[in-house]
Order: structure tokens, then sequence, then C-alpha cells
């Protein structure tokens, strides 16, 4: 059996203490403020990302590069390695296609190793939480294309609700008109938001108010739990853009249902530029998604 390299994008928001734990190259995702580009050789921390949008600067997310995908990818065959790449959901950009391109015509120069794409069909942690199980089952032993189709068998169940602080951002990416981002608004209303089998965005609701936005993603995460396949030593997921006390805040409550392994992070800046500051994301396996 050829060793191989788990690999992903900045999309996924895995923390970066486990991608370095795990030894797994990360494929940058590019946005842009004006006329610079982010997410390769210069970055923002996110902090200072969700601070440049509250002052209204509004930026642009971009696909990954080829070319990069090209070096990072060569670089692992050359080392005689496999790879086994889990991607951004294909139905919300052009990046997973990319990376198949890539893979086809790499896999032509390089004949005696193999890539498989994993389409996690899904965004930041959403996605994260299947490269979190990848490396996992690659320390168990498991082999590259076992953990596909482990992936693929579960990737239903990666439940992800949303909810995000500021209408106007998803106006912008064409998510709610702006006539209800500017009623909404005015009357305080949050909308809810999933992400369904087919990897795209879809609403869940609305509620009036943040604390009861935080508190709703809780109680849809109860209703669609499967304790029964998935035990609650499977890792829970919440992001956050900038918003590290609401975040904590929903961990408080998913701990009082009786999980411990939960996880806690930043929505990437590429993911951010969607969803803007103050959106709080949970995720974690259960029912299978619709």
């Amino acid at each position: 059996m050829a060793d191989f390299v788990i690999t992903t994008d900045s999309n996924s928001d895995v923390p970066e203490e486990f991608l370095e734990q795990y030894k797994i190259p990360v494929i940058p995702q590019y946005y842009m403020f004006g006329d610079t580009v982010y997410g390769d050789e210069i970055k923002m921390e996110p902090s200072e990302f969700y601070e440049t949008m509250r002052k209204g600067e509004l930026p642009k997310s971009m696909a990954n590069n080829p070319e990069v995908i090209r070096e990072k990818f060569t670089a692992i065959l050359k080392e005689g390695k496999d790879i086994l790449h889990i991607a951004f959901s294909s139905a919300l950009s052009g990046s997973c296609q990319n990376v198949q391109v890539a893979a086809r015509d790499l896999m032509e120069d390089f004949p005696g190793r193999r890539i498989l794409v994993f389409d996690s069909l899904n965004a930041s942690l959403g996605e994260g939480v299947s490269v979190m199980r990848a490396a996992q089952l690659k320390e168990d032993g498991q082999s590259m294309e076992e953990i596909y189709d482990t992936l693929t068998e579960e990737r239903d169940h990666i439940n992800v609700y949303f909810t995000v602080d500021d209408l106007h951002h998803l106006q912008r990416g064409g998510r709610v008109s702006k006539t209800t981002a500017v009623v909404g608004s005015m009357i305080n209303i949050k909308p809810l938001l999933t992400v369904t089998a087919s990897g795209e965005l879809k609403s869940d609701g609305t509620v009036r108010g943040r604390k009861k936005a935080l508190k709703t993603l809780v109680t849809k995460m109860e209703q669609s739990l499967d304790t029964e396949r998935f035990g609650k030593d499977r890792p829970v997921a919440i992001v956050h853009g900038d918003c590290l006390e609401d975040a904590r805040a929903v961990e408080e409550q998913v701990a009082a249902l009786g999980f411990e392994n939960i996880v806690i992070n930043d929505v990437s800046p590429s993911i951010g530029t969607h969803a803007g500051p103050g959106v709080v994301g949970l995720i974690f396996y259960g029912k299978t998604v619709q």
C-alpha cells in the first residue's frame, strides 16, 4: 500500500495546530480588498479582516490557483506518495473542479501515482470535520481508498446550521433580497441557514434577536442528532466571524448536551466575505441531511 498525504484548502477552517500535527498541506483560497489579493504570501488575521469589513470595505472572494495546486501536488508526487484531497463544495465554487483538473493532468505526468479528490459538498469546518476524520482514520491504519469510502458514506450526515448578524452581506451574495435585508435589519430579524446534501446554502427560517438565534442553533442540533450511529465522542465544531464570546456561549450549551470534543475556530476570510462579521456556525454528525 503506497503512502499518501491528506491535503485540503484553506476554506476548511481546520485549526492550525491540527494541520501541523497531521502534516496536512493546504491549498490557499483567495480574497481581495481593492486591488490587493490575499490568501497566500499576503494574509490578514481574521480579526483584522472582519474589522475592515465593519469599517465598510467590501471584499471579494476568488477560487484557488491551478498553478499553486500543481506545484503543491507535484512536490508530494515526486516523493512517491499518493494524495487524498478534501475539497470545498463544488456547488459553491469552482475550486473543487480546479483540483480535479489538476489531478487528472498530474496522474498522466506521474502514471504510478494516484490522486483522489473528495468533494466535501460543504464549507468551513463542515468541510473541515471530514479532514479531521480522514487524518484520524489514516492514523488508525486505513488506506486512502478506505478513507475515501468512509467519508462518502458519512458526508450526508454532517449537519451545518449557522446564523449571520447582518443580512446585508447575504443580500450582496444574492441569498436574500434587498427589501428583506433592509426590513429584517430594522426589526432585528436573524436568519438561520443550513447546507444541503447537494452542498448548497438554504434558508432554514428566521428568529428575532441574536441570543435566540444562537440558542436555536443548538435546538436544531438536538433535533438532528443520531446518537445511535454517531456517539458523543464525535467532534462538534463551532465557527465564528470575530465573535468568540458568542461561539463560547454556543459551546457551553453544546457541552451541556454531553459533548466534550468541541472545536472552535474562525471562519476564514474567503468564506467570511459572504457571511460577514458576526457569523456563527454549528457543525455536527447527525441525521441524514436533505
